[in-house]
């Protein structure tokens, strides 16, 4: 017994969507009169894995302009070094307002 087919065979192509990043989450620190230049170094550093140099420069960039980025990352990621940084400055008697912004 033979098998034949009618019609044509032709693939079709899933629709694929393009790849689209994440985005990504800025966490803000923002400068008060009590939160000292020392603890803000020691976050950015414990926290954000910064440098001293860098640390230093976004701690006086809080100091000078009012706020500083600590980092860009993952929502996740953003909200969870946000919450990590107010736990440690709460312990330790600081104000310092941490806050995450989206980028576009």
């Amino acid at each position: 017994m033979s098998c034949s087919q009618t019609g044509s065979s032709t693939r079709v192509k899933p629709k694929v969507k393009p790849y689209k990043r994440p985005n990504r989450w800025s966490v803000i620190l923002h400068n008060d009169d009590v939160t000292t230049m020392e603890f803000v170094v020691m976050l950015l550093k414990e926290v954000f894995g910064k440098s001293t140099e860098d640390a230093m420069t976004i701690m006086l960039k809080v100091h000078e302009e009012g706020r500083g980025v600590a980092g860009i990352y993952s929502k996740d990621l953003a909200e969870t070094k946000m919450m990590k940084s107010r736990e440690m400055a709460r312990a330790e008697g600081y104000p310092l307002k941490i806050t995450i912004e989206e980028n576009e």
